[in-house]
């Protein structure tokens, strides 16, 4: 059973780092929420290591600049290790193919196809239509508010012509403020549902998390994996890749759960435990709003 906990530092020290989700837990797509921003200053004014570790398609710099935004401080973070790299680094290895389908919004998502330098012969990737693709990238709907069903017909003919969808972002839904959009994850949800064959990177598969750990050694390579807290509020994500990793870790019921678990400083026990166990997920901790 999951220990509700008042803040942070009721058992920060049990921890040398933590794995942190930004959407629902830092920030709410606006602006950052200022109890967390201090709870992650304050952890490494004590020493401990912050990986911001995200579910986001876009590469580490473009994530730093967006905090920078929102109003996340260089100072309460140490790195970050986002899907979007995770997924660049097989695109540019032609985990689609060259010749891809892009999904998403350009403006935004335009990084994701910068050159990887890191890699050794990468492949030169082309933006074409549906009908010349070899595959998908998919970092997110072309429209947030529409229903991922608008896509059956591509998705259709895709998977007819044995495409592979790289799901660049797996979450389901994500809040920007008050309004709920649809993220890349349940457009891959569909393609799968349909018989097509989609590619994971970010939380809650082990990719993101093999990333998540190289860049905190960078850092300091002797931290144990029992001595790493992950943090979230999406228990399909962030929690079920932490339980999956066999790392502690501590549930945000503020966030896209709010509403189930009846959260307003602090959950409701019971609606807490009615919600964990219709997800099938037990936490180590849980906490109404990161601080």
């Amino acid at each position: 059973m999951t220990q509700i906990i008042e803040t942070l530092a009721d058992v920060s020290d049990r921890y040398d780092a933590l794995f942190v989700d930004l959407w629902g837990c830092m920030h709410n797509g606006i602006t950052a929420f200022p109890e967390a921003v201090k709870a992650m200053q304050d952890y490494r004014a004590r020493g401990g290591i912050v990986v911001l570790v995200t579910n986001s398609p876009k590469p580490r710099a473009g994530v730093a600049v967006q905090l920078e935004q929102f109003g996340v401080p260089t100072d309460a973070y140490d790195t970050i290790a986002t899907s979007g790299d995770s997924a660049r680094s097989a695109m540019f290895r032609g985990a689609v193919g060259e010749k891809v389908y892009f999904m998403g919004e350009w403006a935004r998502d335009e990084g994701f196809f910068e050159p990887l330098s890191l890699l050794d012969n990468p492949l030169e990737i082309k933006r074409v239509p549906l009908d010349e693709a070899e595959g998908i990238v998919c970092c997110g709907p072309n429209d947030p508010m529409a229903e991922p069903d608008v896509n059956r017909a591509d998705f259709l003919y895709a998977k007819t012509k044995g495409m592979k969808l790289l799901c660049a972002n797996p979450d389901i839904v994500v809040d920007r403020g008050e309004v709920r959009e649809w993220c890349a994850g349940a457009l891959a949800q569909l393609y799968t549902e349909m018989g097509g064959e989609s590619l994971y990177f970010g939380k809650p598969h082990p990719p993101i998390y093999d990333l998540a750990r190289r860049r905190l050694e960078a850092i300091n390579p002797n931290i144990p994996d029992r001595k790493i807290l992950a943090i979230g509020d999406g228990t399909m994500t962030d929690i079920k890749g932490a339980m999956g990793e066999d790392i502690d870790c501590l549930f945000i019921s503020g966030g896209l759960a709010a509403a189930e678990t009846q959260t307003e400083r602090q959950p409701d026990a019971d609606a807490l435990s009615a919600y964990l166990e219709k997800e099938k997920s037990n936490p180590t901790y849980t906490i109404g709003f990161l601080r």
